[in-house]
């Protein structure tokens, strides 16, 4: 049987004011309940927590998999780095691709196209993405590596 390792009392003190942060955040959402909104707030967490479970992360595996088994191993790494950076920027513009925010009568609360700033953005990253990979592969080559 695997010994449990001894907690410090680093560990305690981080654990102990990570509980009080959120305590505090608990107690200010529902202080402040008429702009927080606590029911929403929960729905939007226990739905977050959802899609990732049951969404994000399979779609997630399901690529490395694939990924694994379609693409040789010195062209994996720049792929890998240019889907992580494309879906993170994907998941961090979502809500301005909604529309999140936009206030009617107000054309600045969400006044460029997103949707083309994010292809935009994409394009360079597969752009790097390819040129790195070329770099890679001419240096691999002139050191006799492949």
């Amino acid at each position: 049987m695997r010994a449990v390792p001894k907690r410090g009392w680093l560990f305690w003190a981080t654990a102990a004011a990570g509980w009080a942060l959120i305590l505090w955040g608990v107690r200010g959402a529902l202080h402040h309940h008429v702009d927080t909104r606590p029911g929403q707030l929960v729905r939007f967490l226990i739905g977050g927590a959802l899609a990732h479970d049951l969404v994000l992360a399979p779609v997630v595996l399901l690529t490395g998999v694939l990924l694994a088994r379609s693409v040789p191993g010195r062209g994996r790494a720049p792929i890998q780095a240019a889907l992580l950076i494309a879906g993170t920027l994907l998941l961090f513009t979502y809500p301005e691709l909604r529309g999140y925010g936009h206030a009617l009568h107000n054309p600045t609360s969400l006044p460029h196209n997103y949707a083309a700033n994010l292809a935009v953005v994409v394009a360079a990253v597969v752009i790097v993405t390819i040129a790195a990979a070329v770099v890679g592969v001419s240096a691999n080559r002139r050191s006799g590596g492949g």
